[in-house]
């Protein structure tokens, strides 16, 4: 996929590392996300891509690095401050993450209800209709998360991060789990997110089908740092093997 986007600098990290007990995760890890791009993360399982994406939206601290957002510096913000960062990002979980004993419609209008949005229960009801009818969901409203297949909750997923209007959204592994149809489905839908709501993600992913269909950048990351960056065409000539292993299938 190549679209033309923004080169405004929405994310900015630079020099950032990330250790557990002994294990060196991250070591000077340096990206840029421009405004309206897709940019996907290629890596192996375990090898690091959920935890840059935590550390992007806060929820895990790096060692040390820098990590700036719509030109805030993650790192130096107080709680009320990063908040209000993290209500213009979207985060989309591996396994979807819904609340279990909530109905689909109940999981989107709960980060509603925490957001102080101002809405009135018509406007809510409305929105979250809305969003869900963007997802191809809106016959599940009332339905529990259980009733669902895992391409059904992989959109509700999606939908919940959208509800609130993120500028920036972030994919941890969307088609993981998913048959290649179901995963075709789910990669066209983060297309179409894009163009629709002008937003900016990452789609963190192993799935070079999904990559191709996505982005229009992507990273290689390999023990702990980025060793390639460009187009799907340009990436799979790369003169690195580390990097052509991923084009082998």
């Amino acid at each position: 996929m190549n679209t033309a986007f923004n080169k405004h600098i929405v994310v900015e990290i630079k020099n950032l590392n990330k250790s557990f007990n002994e294990k060196k995760v991250l070591i000077n890890v340096n990206l840029n996300l421009n405004e309206g791009e897709n940019l996907a993360i290629l890596g192996k399982s375990g090898i690091g891509k959920s935890v840059l994406l935590k550390c992007i939206s806060g929820l895990i601290y790096p060692d040390k690095g820098t990590i700036m957002v719509f030109d805030k510096d993650l790192l130096s913000l107080g709680d009320k401050e990063l908040n209000k960062i993290r209500e213009r990002i979207g985060y989309v979980f591996q396994n979807a993450a819904l609340y279990d004993s909530m109905t689909i419609g109940e999981n989107l209008l709960f980060p509603l209800e925490r957001n102080g949005k101002g809405l009135t229960k018509i406007e809510k009801e409305e929105l979250i209709a809305d969003t869900l009818d963007s997802v191809g969901l809106v016959d599940v409203i009332d339905k529990m998360p259980s009733e669902l297949s895992g391409g059904m909750r992989k959109r509700a997923g999606l939908a919940r991060a959208l509800i609130s209007k993120p500028e920036i959204i972030l994919y941890d592994e969307p088609t993981t789990g998913l048959d290649p149809v179901t995963s075709r489905d789910i990669s066209k839908l983060i297309v179409k997110i894009q163009k629709k709501y002008k937003t900016s993600s990452i789609i963190v992913t192993h799935d070079m089908k999904c990559a191709e269909l996505t982005s229009n950048r992507m990273l290689v990351l390999h023990d702990g740092h980025f060793i390639a960056e460009g187009a799907y065409s340009d990436l799979k000539n790369h003169n690195l093997n580390e990097v052509r292993d991923y084009f082998a299938n």
